[in-house]
């Protein structure tokens, strides 16, 4: 399936895959950071973060992952639902919210939006990957949640 049809696939109810344990989650993100790497050796730092969005989707599916694009998140405000504001850039699995940015500065406010994200979709583990980097692989991210701790280690 191409880029172009991720339209098709956005959901708007998440729930987390709960057959996974704390061990696949790590070998799920270790695999999703490869695939990072992958498309940062093939266009290095510099570029928009729909470049990286696109080139990183191709290269999940490619490596046999089930990826969601663009999963409208629902915010819940006192009991009222305000609808789908928010936009989570990659879901692997029903398991890890990936949160995508190409800035030449982390500031704190990036990791507070990922662990928002995990808060509101009840995933227990996200990564955050700047792709404006010279090493993607140091600066990666990861996040767990308390749904993490609820989940088997092995």
């Amino acid at each position: 399936m191409n880029h172009g049809d991720t339209e098709a696939r956005r959901s708007t109810e998440i729930k987390f895959n709960s057959n996974f344990t704390q061990k696949e989650l790590g070998d799920l993100s270790f695999k999703i950071i490869g695939c990072a790497i992958e498309v940062h050796k093939h266009l290095g730092p510099g570029l928009l973060e729909s470049v990286y969005h696109s080139c990183l989707f191709d290269e999940l599916e490619n490596a046999g992952l089930w990826v969601q694009s663009r999963v409208k998140l629902p915010v819940n405000y006192k009991g009222k639902e305000l609808g789908d504001l928010l936009e989570i850039d990659l879901l692997v699995e029903n398991a890890i919210v990936i949160e995508l940015k190409a800035v030449e500065i982390m500031h704190p406010v990036c990791k507070a939006q990922l662990l928002s994200y995990l808060k509101l979709s009840k995933m227990p583990k996200g990564l955050l990957i700047n792709f404006h980097v010279e090493n993607i692989a140091s600066s990666v991210i990861s996040l767990v949640t308390e749904e993490y701790s609820r989940i088997p280690k092995y």
